[in-house]
């Protein structure tokens, strides 16, 4: 049985701040004290056995301890409401716990790799015993039980510091395996290649840990939304009657429950303007009520009634998508001069369009200049996740 139902009151109700807080305490306590017990008795074997994998291993353990202490404060931490200097809230100290459990996984698999290429160049030999191995056995079933419990509560509450310990649980199965491996071998045979053993454990830590810190980096360098909360916000704006079309959609995350949007959102340039304001509230209310995001929507009126404009616009449309199929243009407008026509407008690219910003904007240009080289093009060229089946 895993430990959150057992401790943690209305554990089923995840999204509730203070039951999150309480995975994350509940989680932390489990950590440090399994880990302190797999480091006391992995030290023993150690020390008996002369085995440089078996002490590293025990360190290893005693690290996580350290690790277990540090997310379990960021869950406290995190919970801490926004104040003046962190106007956005301190979510993201999870994000910070599980880069810092990274570096120390990395750490501990530079440290064994050195270790290990000293025992290689100043051998020793090393002696096991059945009970020894057993003891090893036990403690792996432990540390299996340990990555179910992180794993189970990472993906429950969607947290990255206890996703990235279960990382490191795995990992230190592995490597007691091939540690048991080696005192098998050991046992059996004459070949001493425990610091042998010690170096690929040390390698494959590393490569982990490495993996780690740039996975628990991404959510504080910035990373795009998950596509389908894109298109559930996307069709929940466009089901408004008042909506034509939106764009320049932009989300940031500050951690759980801290997630702010902004977008354009166009209306008929007709309508009362009153009207189309209280429509955009009710919908920022009803989005921040229903999602948990808060969105903040520009208004972008569009003008409905120029069969002239709304053709050169069709035009420049089919120009853009001839790059490729998912670029949109929105806020297309026309001022006519004597002797040039500006076209005003903004293009949005999406990131697989590995043209330059600048460059498209001067393709397209021309293209538009052999349609009348008395157009004359404004174009802001900006990078979006949205697809062309946002526009209108």
């Amino acid at each position: 049985m895993l430990p959150f139902r057992l401790f943690v009151k209305n554990y089923k109700q995840t999204e509730n701040p203070s039951v999150r807080n309480g995975y994350g305490t509940v989680a932390g306590i489990f950590g440090i004290a399994t880990n302190v017990v797999l480091f006391l008795v992995k030290l023993i074997l150690g020390l008996l056995s002369g085995s440089i994998s078996i002490a590293a291993d025990a360190v290893n353990n005693l690290t996580d301890a350290g690790s277990s202490l540090i997310t379990m404060f960021s869950f406290r931490l995190s919970d801490k409401p926004a104040d003046e200097k962190h106007p956005f809230g301190h979510a993201r100290m999870e994000s910070i716990s599980g880069l810092i459990v990274s570096c120390l996984v990395t750490a501990i698999g530079l440290e064994l790799l050195k270790s290990s290429i000293e025992r290689i160049i100043s051998p020793e030999k090393t002696t096991y015993s059945v009970i020894g191995i057993c003891i090893l056995g036990m403690t792996m079933l432990l540390k299996l039980y340990q990555w179910l419990v992180y794993r189970t509560g990472g993906k429950k509450i969607d947290s990255t510091a206890l996703l990235a310990s279960a990382a490191d649980s795995i990992n230190d199965v592995i490597a007691t395996g091939v540690v048991v491996i080696g005192a098998i071998v050991g046992m059996l045979t004459e070949w001493q290649i425990d610091a042998w053993l010690g170096c690929a454990v040390a390698l494959y830590i590393l490569v982990s840990g490495i993996k780690l810190v740039l996975e628990t980096a991404d959510p504080l360098l910035g990373t795009a939304p998950d596509p389908a909360f894109v298109k559930e916000l996307s069709h929940k704006l466009l089901s408004y009657d008042g909506i034509m079309g939106i764009h320049d959609l932009a989300v940031h995350n500050y951690g759980y429950g801290r997630q702010f949007a902004s977008v354009h959102a166009e209306v008929d340039a007709k309508a009362d303007v009153m009207v189309s304001h209280d429509l955009v509230d009710n919908i920022e209310y009803d989005v921040l009520r229903e999602m948990g995001l808060h969105l903040t929507i520009h208004m972008d009126p569009i003008v409905t009634d120029d069969p002239e404009l709304a053709k050169l616009k069709e035009t420049v449309i089919a120009l853009a998508k001839s790059f490729h199929e998912e670029i949109t243009v929105h806020d297309f407008r026309a001022v006519y001069g004597t002797t040039h026509t500006n076209l005003v407008f903004d293009v949005d690219l999406p990131f697989s369009f590995d043209t330059d910003d600048a460059a498209f904007a001067k393709l397209l240009s021309a293209k538009i200049k052999e349609l009348d080289p008395k157009f004359n093009t404004v174009i802001t060229v900006d990078r979006s996740y949205l697809n062309s089946r946002h526009e209108l």
